[in-house]
Protein backbone atom coordinates (compact mmCIF):
# COMPACT_ATOMS: atom_id res chain seq x y z
CA UNK A 1 0.00 0.00 0.00
CA UNK A 2 1.53 3.08 -1.23
CA UNK A 3 2.18 5.88 1.86
CA UNK A 4 1.41 8.85 1.66
CA UNK A 5 2.91 10.90 4.82
CA UNK A 6 5.09 13.73 4.37
CA UNK A 7 6.82 16.03 6.25
CA UNK A 8 5.75 20.11 6.42
CA UNK A 9 7.25 22.85 8.15
CA UNK A 10 8.23 19.79 11.04
CA UNK A 11 4.83 18.42 11.26
CA UNK A 12 4.00 14.83 10.45
CA UNK A 13 0.95 15.02 7.73
CA UNK A 14 -0.77 11.88 6.48
CA UNK A 15 -0.71 12.89 3.34
CA UNK A 16 0.27 15.77 1.17
CA UNK A 17 -3.28 17.37 0.31
CA UNK A 18 -3.71 20.13 2.84
CA UNK A 19 -7.51 21.89 2.82
CA UNK A 20 -6.28 25.52 2.14
CA UNK A 21 -8.01 28.74 3.94
CA UNK A 22 -11.42 29.06 2.68
CA UNK A 23 -15.36 28.85 4.01
CA UNK A 24 -14.64 25.11 4.22
CA UNK A 25 -11.99 25.52 7.08
CA UNK A 26 -13.95 28.36 8.72
CA UNK A 27 -15.67 26.40 11.29
CA UNK A 28 -14.02 23.38 13.97
CA UNK A 29 -17.05 21.38 12.35
CA UNK A 30 -16.16 21.62 8.80
CA UNK A 31 -12.40 20.97 9.84
CA UNK A 32 -13.11 17.75 11.47
CA UNK A 33 -14.75 16.94 8.08
CA UNK A 34 -11.58 17.79 6.13
CA UNK A 35 -9.68 15.57 8.49
CA UNK A 36 -12.43 12.98 7.72
CA UNK A 37 -12.10 13.13 4.34
CA UNK A 38 -8.52 12.60 4.37
CA UNK A 39 -7.25 16.04 4.72
CA UNK A 40 -3.43 15.71 5.97
CA UNK A 41 -3.83 19.21 7.74
CA UNK A 42 -6.11 22.21 7.24
CA UNK A 43 -5.82 26.34 7.10
CA UNK A 44 -8.06 27.56 8.79
CA UNK A 45 -9.99 30.49 6.71
CA UNK A 46 -8.22 34.00 7.04
CA UNK A 47 -8.55 36.50 9.40
CA UNK A 48 -7.77 39.72 7.02
CA UNK A 49 -6.66 42.97 8.40
CA UNK A 50 -7.89 44.86 5.30
CA UNK A 51 -11.26 44.05 5.66
CA UNK A 52 -11.13 44.70 9.74
CA UNK A 53 -10.12 48.27 9.04
CA UNK A 54 -12.76 48.35 6.91
CA UNK A 55 -15.44 47.24 9.13
CA UNK A 56 -13.43 49.80 11.81
CA UNK A 57 -13.71 52.84 9.34
CA UNK A 58 -17.35 52.39 8.51
CA UNK A 59 -17.75 52.23 12.39
CA UNK A 60 -16.62 56.14 12.58
CA UNK A 61 -19.20 58.74 13.16
CA UNK A 62 -19.17 61.78 10.76
CA UNK A 63 -19.28 63.92 14.36
CA UNK A 64 -18.17 61.78 17.46
CA UNK A 65 -15.84 61.79 20.53
CA UNK A 66 -12.23 60.50 19.00
CA UNK A 67 -12.01 58.32 22.67
CA UNK A 68 -15.15 56.99 21.18
CA UNK A 69 -13.94 55.97 17.63
CA UNK A 70 -10.80 54.40 19.43
CA UNK A 71 -12.97 52.40 21.77
CA UNK A 72 -14.91 51.47 18.77
CA UNK A 73 -12.00 50.17 16.95
CA UNK A 74 -10.32 48.81 19.69
CA UNK A 75 -13.83 46.84 20.18
CA UNK A 76 -14.60 45.36 16.49
CA UNK A 77 -10.83 44.18 16.46
CA UNK A 78 -10.90 42.23 19.23
CA UNK A 79 -13.87 40.74 18.91
CA UNK A 80 -12.35 39.72 15.35
CA UNK A 81 -9.05 38.74 17.17
CA UNK A 82 -11.43 36.46 19.80
CA UNK A 83 -13.72 34.74 17.62
CA UNK A 84 -10.70 33.77 15.14
CA UNK A 85 -8.57 32.36 18.51
CA UNK A 86 -11.88 30.34 19.28
CA UNK A 87 -11.68 28.81 16.47
CA UNK A 88 -7.73 28.01 16.33
CA UNK A 89 -8.94 26.31 20.14
CA UNK A 90 -12.27 24.34 18.73
CA UNK A 91 -10.51 23.13 16.11
CA UNK A 92 -7.68 22.02 17.68
CA UNK A 93 -10.24 19.65 20.03
CA UNK A 94 -11.81 18.37 17.32
CA UNK A 95 -8.85 17.09 15.04
CA UNK A 96 -5.76 15.48 15.42
CA UNK A 97 -4.20 16.54 12.54
CA UNK A 98 -2.27 20.07 12.31
CA UNK A 99 -4.20 23.14 12.44
CA UNK A 100 -2.38 26.45 10.98
CA UNK A 101 -3.85 29.85 11.17
CA UNK A 102 -4.26 32.08 8.56
CA UNK A 103 -3.02 35.97 8.95
CA UNK A 104 -3.72 38.17 5.85
CA UNK A 105 -2.09 41.41 6.34
CA UNK A 106 -1.16 44.09 4.13
CA UNK A 107 1.12 45.69 7.03
CA UNK A 108 4.37 44.61 8.92
CA UNK A 109 3.95 44.67 12.94
CA UNK A 110 0.14 45.11 13.00
CA UNK A 111 -0.14 41.42 14.10
CA UNK A 112 2.51 40.71 16.37
CA UNK A 113 0.45 40.71 19.63
CA UNK A 114 -2.32 38.61 17.83
CA UNK A 115 0.46 36.04 16.42
CA UNK A 116 1.67 35.79 19.45
CA UNK A 117 -1.87 34.84 20.88
CA UNK A 118 -2.27 32.71 18.04
CA UNK A 119 0.60 30.49 19.05
CA UNK A 120 -0.28 30.68 22.50
CA UNK A 121 -3.97 29.26 21.36
CA UNK A 122 -2.11 25.98 20.47
CA UNK A 123 -1.60 26.57 16.60
CA UNK A 124 0.53 24.49 15.29
CA UNK A 125 2.10 27.09 12.85
CA UNK A 126 1.28 29.57 10.93
CA UNK A 127 0.37 31.06 7.64
CA UNK A 128 1.15 34.46 6.67
CA UNK A 129 -0.85 36.11 3.68
CA UNK A 130 1.09 39.24 3.23
CA UNK A 131 0.36 41.83 0.27
CA UNK A 132 0.17 45.16 -0.55
CA UNK A 133 0.18 46.47 -4.18
CA UNK A 134 2.85 48.90 -4.63
CA UNK A 135 0.95 52.38 -6.22
CA UNK A 136 4.07 54.69 -5.59
CA UNK A 137 6.36 54.75 -8.74
CA UNK A 138 9.44 55.94 -6.58
CA UNK A 139 9.11 53.08 -4.66
CA UNK A 140 11.67 50.40 -6.12
CA UNK A 141 11.20 46.67 -6.11
CA UNK A 142 13.78 46.28 -3.39
CA UNK A 143 12.13 48.55 -1.19
CA UNK A 144 8.57 47.05 -1.56
CA UNK A 145 10.20 43.81 -0.94
CA UNK A 146 11.32 44.88 2.57
CA UNK A 147 8.17 45.24 3.90
CA UNK A 148 8.18 41.40 3.90
CA UNK A 149 11.75 41.22 5.20
CA UNK A 150 10.61 43.52 8.22
CA UNK A 151 7.36 41.38 8.55
CA UNK A 152 9.24 37.85 9.03
CA UNK A 153 12.36 39.44 10.95
CA UNK A 154 9.07 40.69 13.57
CA UNK A 155 7.35 37.68 13.52
CA UNK A 156 10.13 35.27 14.05
CA UNK A 157 11.53 37.56 16.79
CA UNK A 158 7.93 36.90 18.62
CA UNK A 159 6.61 33.06 17.73
CA UNK A 160 8.40 30.26 17.76
CA UNK A 161 6.18 27.85 16.00
CA UNK A 162 6.93 27.59 11.95
CA UNK A 163 6.06 30.14 9.67
CA UNK A 164 5.16 29.71 5.99
CA UNK A 165 4.85 32.89 3.62
CA UNK A 166 2.43 32.57 1.43
CA UNK A 167 3.66 35.29 -1.10
CA UNK A 168 2.17 35.93 -5.01
CA UNK A 169 4.68 35.77 -8.18
CA UNK A 170 4.57 39.45 -8.62
CA UNK A 171 8.36 39.51 -7.64
CA UNK A 172 11.37 40.58 -9.71
CA UNK A 173 13.44 38.02 -8.41
CA UNK A 174 11.46 35.15 -6.76
CA UNK A 175 14.71 32.99 -5.72
CA UNK A 176 16.66 36.29 -4.45
CA UNK A 177 13.44 36.40 -1.83
CA UNK A 178 13.30 33.59 -0.82
CA UNK A 179 16.67 32.93 -0.03
CA UNK A 180 16.15 36.72 2.36
CA UNK A 181 13.46 34.48 3.67
CA UNK A 182 15.13 31.62 4.44
CA UNK A 183 17.81 33.48 6.22
CA UNK A 184 15.72 35.38 8.68
CA UNK A 185 13.93 32.14 9.87
CA UNK A 186 10.73 31.43 7.53
CA UNK A 187 10.35 27.52 7.37
CA UNK A 188 8.20 27.10 4.45
CA UNK A 189 6.56 29.49 1.73
CA UNK A 190 3.31 28.97 -0.15
CA UNK A 191 3.46 29.22 -4.14
CA UNK A 192 1.53 31.24 -4.95
CA UNK A 193 -1.35 33.31 -3.51
CA UNK A 194 -4.02 34.47 -5.84
CA UNK A 195 -5.54 37.63 -5.61
CA UNK A 196 -8.32 39.75 -6.56
CA UNK A 197 -8.27 41.01 -10.49
CA UNK A 198 -10.43 43.67 -11.20
CA UNK A 199 -12.37 43.50 -14.80
CA UNK A 200 -14.75 45.55 -16.72
CA UNK A 201 -18.55 45.06 -18.18
CA UNK A 202 -18.16 46.92 -21.07
CA UNK A 203 -22.77 47.11 -21.24
CA UNK A 204 -22.84 48.65 -17.69
CA UNK A 205 -19.41 50.33 -18.18
CA UNK A 206 -18.87 49.42 -14.50
CA UNK A 207 -15.90 47.53 -12.89
CA UNK A 208 -16.58 43.99 -11.64
CA UNK A 209 -14.19 41.43 -10.40
CA UNK A 210 -12.50 38.66 -12.29
CA UNK A 211 -13.51 34.90 -11.86
CA UNK A 212 -12.05 33.87 -8.21
CA UNK A 213 -11.78 29.81 -8.77
CA UNK A 214 -8.71 28.61 -10.27
CA UNK A 215 -8.15 26.24 -13.07
CA UNK A 216 -5.54 23.76 -13.28
CA UNK A 217 -4.13 25.95 -16.85
CA UNK A 218 -3.17 28.11 -14.14
CA UNK A 219 -0.63 25.55 -12.62
CA UNK A 220 1.96 26.91 -15.48
CA UNK A 221 2.40 30.01 -13.60
CA UNK A 222 3.60 27.87 -10.40
CA UNK A 223 5.40 24.50 -11.60
CA UNK A 224 8.69 26.67 -13.02
CA UNK A 225 9.18 28.46 -10.10
CA UNK A 226 8.45 25.08 -7.65
CA UNK A 227 10.95 23.45 -9.61
CA UNK A 228 13.94 25.95 -9.37
CA UNK A 229 12.98 27.01 -5.73
CA UNK A 230 12.79 23.43 -4.40
CA UNK A 231 16.39 22.86 -6.04
CA UNK A 232 18.21 25.78 -4.14
CA UNK A 233 19.23 23.27 -1.76
CA UNK A 234 18.60 24.78 1.53
CA UNK A 235 15.54 23.24 2.61
CA UNK A 236 12.23 25.52 2.88
CA UNK A 237 9.45 23.62 2.36
CA UNK A 238 7.16 24.86 -0.08
CA UNK A 239 3.28 24.34 -0.42
CA UNK A 240 1.99 24.68 -3.58
CA UNK A 241 -1.09 26.76 -4.22
CA UNK A 242 -3.48 27.23 -7.55
CA UNK A 243 -4.63 24.89 -9.95
CA UNK A 244 -4.77 21.74 -7.68
CA UNK A 245 -7.95 19.94 -9.02
CA UNK A 246 -7.20 16.47 -9.05
CA UNK A 247 -4.28 13.76 -8.09
CA UNK A 248 -2.83 14.37 -10.85
CA UNK A 249 -1.91 18.05 -10.49
CA UNK A 250 -0.57 16.99 -7.13
CA UNK A 251 1.54 14.61 -8.16
CA UNK A 252 3.45 16.82 -10.74
CA UNK A 253 3.49 19.87 -7.93
CA UNK A 254 5.34 16.95 -6.12
CA UNK A 255 7.42 15.96 -8.66
CA UNK A 256 8.29 19.69 -8.99
CA UNK A 257 9.60 19.59 -5.52
CA UNK A 258 6.38 21.14 -3.45
CA UNK A 259 6.40 18.81 0.18
CA UNK A 260 2.54 19.39 0.13
CA UNK A 261 -0.51 20.93 -1.83
CA UNK A 262 -3.29 23.10 -1.48
CA UNK A 263 -6.60 22.37 -2.00
CA UNK A 264 -9.36 25.52 -2.48
CA UNK A 265 -11.43 25.89 -5.77
CA UNK A 266 -12.12 22.23 -6.04
CA UNK A 267 -13.55 22.32 -2.56
CA UNK A 268 -16.29 24.84 -3.79
CA UNK A 269 -16.50 22.49 -7.12
CA UNK A 270 -17.13 19.12 -4.79
CA UNK A 271 -16.59 19.55 -1.38
CA UNK A 272 -14.59 18.50 0.81
CA UNK A 273 -14.87 14.43 0.58
CA UNK A 274 -13.31 14.76 -2.54
CA UNK A 275 -9.73 15.16 -1.08
CA UNK A 276 -10.99 11.32 -0.53
CA UNK A 277 -10.46 10.71 -4.27
CA UNK A 278 -7.45 13.28 -4.75
CA UNK A 279 -5.71 11.19 -2.00
CA UNK A 280 -7.20 7.72 -4.14
CA UNK A 281 -5.40 9.23 -7.40
CA UNK A 282 -1.84 9.80 -5.88
CA UNK A 283 -2.06 6.43 -4.47
CA UNK A 284 -2.82 4.73 -7.52
CA UNK A 285 -0.15 6.76 -9.23
CA UNK A 286 2.63 5.81 -6.95
CA UNK A 287 1.63 1.95 -7.18
CA UNK A 288 1.30 2.12 -10.85
CA UNK A 289 4.44 3.64 -10.91
CA UNK A 290 6.48 1.59 -8.25
CA UNK A 291 6.47 4.01 -5.63
CA UNK A 292 6.05 3.01 -2.08
CA UNK A 293 6.14 6.81 0.09
CA UNK A 294 6.02 10.78 -1.18
CA UNK A 295 9.54 10.81 -0.69
CA UNK A 296 10.74 8.23 -3.25
CA UNK A 297 9.64 10.78 -5.90
CA UNK A 298 9.09 14.31 -4.37
CA UNK A 299 11.54 16.65 -6.60
CA UNK A 300 12.39 13.96 -9.17
CA UNK A 301 11.66 15.98 -11.73
CA UNK A 302 12.67 19.91 -10.04
CA UNK A 303 15.92 22.16 -11.30
CA UNK A 304 18.64 20.32 -9.89
CA UNK A 305 17.69 16.40 -10.83
CA UNK A 306 16.63 16.99 -14.54
CA UNK A 307 19.26 16.44 -17.58
CA UNK A 308 17.97 19.49 -19.44
CA UNK A 309 17.33 22.31 -16.54
CA UNK A 310 17.26 24.95 -19.44
CA UNK A 311 13.45 23.41 -19.87
CA UNK A 312 12.74 25.58 -17.05
CA UNK A 313 14.45 28.70 -17.87
CA UNK A 314 13.06 28.93 -21.47
CA UNK A 315 10.21 31.79 -21.44
CA UNK A 316 9.63 32.52 -25.55
CA UNK A 317 7.74 30.57 -27.66
CA UNK A 318 10.46 29.93 -30.09
CA UNK A 319 9.93 26.30 -30.88
CA UNK A 320 6.28 26.28 -31.86
CA UNK A 321 5.50 29.85 -33.07
CA UNK A 322 8.79 30.49 -35.27
CA UNK A 323 7.56 29.39 -38.55
CA UNK A 324 3.82 30.32 -37.91
CA UNK A 325 2.75 32.94 -40.70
Amino acid sequence: MSNLNVNYLGLNLKSPVIAGSSSHTSTAERVREAEESGAGAVVLKSLFEEQINSVVAASAQPVSYPEADDYMAYYIKSNAVESYLKLISDAKKAVGIPVIPSINCISPGSWLDFAVRIQEAGADALEVNMFFLPTDSKMTAGEAEEEYLRLVEKLKSVIKIPVALKIGFRFSNILNLLEKLHFRGVEGVVMFNRFYEPDIDIEKMTITSAGVLSTSDEKRYVLRWIAMASALGFGLDISASTGVKNGEDAVKYILAGAKTVQVCSVLYEKGLPYIKTINSQIAGWMERKGFKSIDEFAGKLNYSSIEKPSVFERTQFMRYFSSHE
